[in-house]
């Protein structure tokens, strides 16, 4: 599945809190947008359904920071 040119995009958006006292990092949000070929979209939500167990940066921060993870996926006629 092509994941580019501009196939593949993310808004990210950092929530910075003071829980007790000192800013931190406490929340990332994350939205996909994914332009997929005819008939993958089954493929694509099955990836993002697993992805975060295999992506560094979420094993790393995980317990540390919540993550929240949506997706929009647009069906194309190209590959």
């Amino acid at each position: 599945m092509p994941t580019s040119p501009d196939k593949l995009t993310a808004n990210v958006e950092g929530i910075i809190e003071a829980p007790e006292g000192v800013l931190k990092i406490t929340r990332i949000n994350v939205h996909y947008n994914i332009q997929v070929p005819k008939g993958l979209v089954p493929a694509a939500e099955r990836a993002l359904s697993v992805f975060e167990r295999g992506c560094p940066v979420a094993q790393t921060l995980k317990g540390a920071i919540a993550f929240t993870h949506t997706s929009t996926i647009l069906e194309t006629e190209d590959a």
